[in-house]
Formats: C-alpha cells, sequence, structure tokens
C-alpha cells in the first residue's frame, strides 16, 4: 500500500512539474511574441517618421559632402583609412541627431527612445576598374554617424537601407553606403510586463491554485492513508492491549483456586483488590479507545488525598503479577508526603509508562521519586533498546508508535504515552523523556504534591 502511495505521489509531482514547466513555456512564449509584436510597432512608425532620412539629409546636404569626398577619393588625394574617418565624422553630425531626435520624440511622447545610425559598408564604383571596399563591419558603435548611443547594447534593427551617390566632377566614380538604423528603449521590460500583466497575473494564479490542490490532495491521501492505518492497527492491536489486565485478572483467579490462599484472609484480600484494579483497567482502556478525542481540559479528574508509598506500592505489586521475570526497584525518598489526584488515573498512567518499557526491550526497572519546588516527581528508568533522538518529540502524540525500519513490530495502540501526557496535564504536571538509543529511556512525571 505505501508502494503504491509513493509511487502515485511521484507521478503526481511529476505531471505537476510538466504542467508546470508547460506554463511557463507558453509564458515565455508569449513575452517573446510581445517584445517582436512591440519591435514591430516602433519600426514602423520610426521608418515612417524618418523616410529613410531623405528629408534631413537634403535639408543638410549630407549627399553633396558626400560627392565632394569620392571626387577628393578619385583624384588619390588621401589614404583609405582617412576617407573612411571623414565619412563617418560628418561635419553635421550633432545637428542631425538633435533633429532626429525630435521626430522621433514627437513620434514617441510617452517612451523614450534613443538610436545611432551605423555604417556597415562604404563601397567605391569605378566604372573602368573593380570595384573597392574601403571597409565592412556589422554593426560597429564606432562606425556610428550619428545618434546618441554609447553602446548598441539592448539595441534592436529598425532598417537598413543602401544609398547610391555619384560624384560632382568625376562621373565615373559612385559612393554605395549600407546603414542601419539602431534604436534602444529606456524600460522596454516594464512596458512588456505591463502589457502582459493580464497573463501574468492569470498565469501565476492557475499555477498557485494548481500547487495549493496538490498538496491538499496530497495531504489528504497522507491522512486517508493515516487513518486507515490507524484502523488496521486498532482491529489488530485491541485485542493485545486487553491482554494485559485479562492476564493478570487470570493469574489471580488461579491464586483463589489455592487453598492456602482461601484460608489466608490478608492474601486473599490482596488478591481480590488486584481483581477488582484489573477490572478497573479494563474498563479504563476501553475508556481510552472511546474517549481518545479528549483533550486534557476536558477529562473530568476525581481527585482524593492519598500517600504516594500507597499508591506507588499497589502499581508494583500489580506490575510483579504480570511480568515475573522483570525486575523494578522501587526507591522512594519521600514516603510521608501526600498526594491530591486522581488514584485510578494516575495509576493507569504510570502503568502505560512501565509497560511500554516492557514492551521496548527491557529486564530491569527503577522506579525513584523525589520531591522540589512542590512538586512531586516519579522517574522510571528502564534499560530497553531506548529511544532515538529524532522520535522523543513524537512519543506523546496520539496514535504514535515508534517503528523499526517502516514496520511496527510491537503491538499497541498508540494511545498509551498520549494518554499519560493528558492524565499528567489535567493534573497540573508535565511528563518528559530523556534517552539514548541502545541505552534506556527515563521518563520523569511531575505533579503538585501538598
Amino acid at each position: 500500500m505505501k508502494r503504491k502511495i509513493n509511487l502515485l505521489i511521484g507521478f503526481s509531482s511529476v505531471v505537476l512539474i510538466v504542467l508546470i514547466a508547460m506554463q511557463y513555456y507558453l509564458v515565455q512564449t508569449s513575452y517573446h511574441y510581445k517584445i517582436e509584436q512591440f519591435h514591430a510597432e516602433v519600426k514602423e512608425k520610426v521608418s515612417n517618421s524618418l523616410n529613410d532620412f531623405t528629408n534631413v539629409d537634403s535639408q543638410y546636404n549630407k549627399d553633396f559632402y558626400y560627392s565632394k569626398l569620392l571626387d577628393e577619393y578619385a583624384e588619390k588625394k588621401k589614404s583609405k583609412e582617412i576617407f573612411k574617418k571623414k565619412f563617418i565624422n560628418t561635419p553635421y553630425c550633432s545637428v542631425l541627431t538633435q533633429e532626429l531626435k525630435e521626430i522621433i520624440r514627437h513620434e514617441f511622447p510617452k517612451n523614450e527612445i534613443n538610436f545611432t545610425i551605423v555604417i556597415n559598408k562604404i563601397v567605391i564604383l569605378n566604372s573602368s576598374k573593380k570595384a573597392d571596399t574601403l571597409f565592412s563591419e556589422k554593426n560597429n558603435i564606432k562606425n556610428a554617424v550619428f545618434g546618441n548611443l554609447t553602446t548598441l547594447k539592448n539595441t534592436f534593427s529598425v532598417k537598413n537601407y543602401v544609398r547610391t551617390i555619384p560624384g560632382i566632377s568625376n562621373a565615373d566614380f559612385k559612393l554605395v553606403t549600407e546603414e542601419t538604423l539602431l534604436v534602444s528603449v529606456k524600460n522596454w521590460e516594464q512596458i512588456i510586463l505591463r502589457r502582459m500583466a493580464s497573463i501574468l497575473i492569470l498565469a501565476t494564479l492557475l499555477t498557485a491554485i494548481l500547487v495549493v490542490l496538490f498538496v491538499i490532495t496530497l495531504r489528504t491521501l497522507i491522512r486517508q492513508k493515516k487513518i486507515s492505518d490507524i484502523k488496521t492497527d486498532f482491529v489488530n492491536n485491541i485485542t493485545h492491549e486487553l491482554k494485559t489486565p485479562l492476564t493478570t485478572l487470570s493469574v489471580s483467579t488461579k491464586i483463589l483456586e489455592r487453598k492456602d490462599i482461601l484460608a489466608n484472609d490478608e492474601a486473599l484480600n490482596s488478591v481480590l483488590a488486584t481483581i477488582n484494579r484489573q477490572n478497573n483497567r479494563l474498563q479504563n482502556i476501553v475508556d481510552q479507545v472511546m474517549n481518545n478525542s479528549l483533550g486534557f481540559e476536558e477529562i473530568a479528574l476525581r481527585k482524593e488525598k492519598i500517600k504516594a508509598d500507597t499508591l506507588l506500592n499497589s502499581v508494583i505489586f500489580d506490575f510483579n503479577l504480570m511480568h515475573p521475570n522483570i525486575k523494578i526497584n522501587l526507591k522512594i525518598s519521600n514516603p510521608e508526603v501526600n498526594l491530591v489526584l486522581d488514584k485510578f488515573h494516575l495509576t493507569t498512567a504510570i502503568n502505560n509508562v512501565l509497560d511500554n518499557a516492557v514492551k521496548y526491550g527491557c529486564h530491569n526497572i527503577t522506579l525513584k521519586t523525589f520531591s522540589e519546588n512542590n512538586f512531586f516527581y516519579i522517574q522510571i528508568e528502564d534499560d530497553g533498546i531506548g529511544i532515538p533522538k529524532n522520535k522523543q518529540s513524537l512519543l506523546f502524540e496520539k496514535f504514535y508508535r515508534i517503528e523499526n525500519g517502516n514496520i511496527h513490530n510491537v503491538k499497541g495502540l498508540g494511545l498509551g504515552l498520549f494518554y499519560v501526557d493528558q492524565i499528567i496535564k489535567a493534573h497540573k504536571g508535565s511528563v518528559k523523556v530523556i534517552s539514548e538509543l541502545g541505552k534506556g529511556a527515563s521518563f520523569i512525571i511531575s505533579v503538585p504534591s501538598i
């Protein structure tokens, strides 16, 4: 059953991860589509507003400046490197930059858009000779003709265009330039995210709902499995729990068959008292099962005044009858201490701790008492298998039983120590455990003293 649950959890986890991955992929695809859509809008508006720079270029006679440079090149007055610098560093750079900036600002009043125009290639065509390429470089900020960008990071191409400019005095020469307009939109990520706000909110909400439903389903599944295990344990172990008092009753009944006991009033009364206590204990076990949902605040105690040694001696007497092979040492440091408590419930709580020690392999038990700060302490030490540190905080939880691997190889309902904790709390006291694996355990019960 546990293997099936683990497989189901594993499969469900894989499905959940796949669904989240698909959701992420769809959001990412939408994000890239919005970027492309935004770039297309910017390209269209910028291209339409600048009209290939024809109006701007003609206004400042940039083509005329290039034609004059071409004539100088035809006369071989300068080297290629010098001509390249002259073509790039036009005298109208700052004026053209400001002009284009105003045009773009007018077209995009709500966005800050920076731009640059770079020359990627300059070729000199000569009708009588082979074409001469001055340089050819792809989108290099060093080849910017004009614009206000200092880096091409986070830019995208708006338009590529080729211009042919003839010489003035020498018609055999023509200048061919390949230029690219690159723009950068400030805070473009925020613009895209604002456009995707509804998609992101919906995707996040759906993912959160999916995860929450998965967690709720998983917790419900685990809870149902735990309830099923508890029911199975209850059916399998309730008989075992009843065996302890029934065994004592059986032993006591056999003792009553002995003539020497019947002839001894003191021994007879002692055995009858044991039968009466175990009968009450049977009733208590039934009450534990029926009332295990009660918290310590709801437990009704019938308190009475009793001496500590009287209570503990009766507990030890009954325990010796049930477990003659277990050696138990009683060390009462203050036998005259009077306690006001529910004798029945506290006796059962102590018995639960003793029975728990027997279940987990002890052979010797030491029960000792001491008083401190108006509290009476009962310390029960055993030499059993001990309790791992990481399990000790769970000992007093309802239905919890220590596992050996994944198997409960010790019978029980998991109510014994829970009952102990609730009863001691109802008496305004406390119970704690000190233990190391392989070194036994020590349970310390404290209740108020008079």
